[in-house]
């Protein structure tokens, strides 16, 4: 009953307010507290990030520095003829070998009427109009000749009746 009526009076509730405040302010602090170490781990995780990347860097600088140095001797290998290296073949696959050289030449000497035939495709269409006027004059010739075969028919009967009478 005492904290009732002590409540409802001007003095203690002067002393509540500040009460209130103090509870405010605390909550507030931790919540900045909080903010605090969540942006702390952020930047910790950010340093972690930024030392891996560094560290991936820092390997590869290492390499491109070895692979400079040896920078002559792949010149070296880059520029050696590989042609000239011959690679042992065992006894077991020199049949196989010979066989695959033989195909080997017959393509290479049909290879060169295949890229003609490749090379001509491009002209089928001007090939395709000459062989339709050829056609079309085949066939005028044709006509031509019938007629010429029906008037040799036709005097050779003339000829028969003139030597018969």
């Amino acid at each position: 009953a005492l904290d009732l009526t002590c409540r409802r009076t001007p003095c203690f509730a002067k002393l509540s307010e500040m009460e209130e405040m103090v509870n405010m302010e605390a909550e507030i602090n931790e919540v900045q507290l909080l903010l605090l170490s969540v942006g702390m781990i952020g930047s910790t995780l950010q340093f972690y990030f930024i030392g891996k990347k560094c560290k991936i860097l820092q390997d590869m600088n290492r390499h491109l520095e070895t692979i400079l140095k040896e920078k002559r001797a792949l010149r070296k290998r880059l520029i050696k003829h590989r042609c000239q290296e011959s690679l042992p073949i065992e006894a077991t696959f020199h049949k196989s070998i010979v066989e695959l050289l033989t195909e080997a030449g017959t393509f290479i000497e049909k290879l060169e009427s295949h890229l003609q035939s490749v090379r001509s495709i491009p002209q089928i269409p001007h090939m395709m109009n000459n062989i339709e006027t050829t056609l079309s004059k085949t066939e005028v010739l044709m006509i031509e000749l019938e007629e010429l075969t029906e008037q040799i028919l036709k005097w050779e009967e003339l000829q028969k009746e003139v030597y018969s009478n």
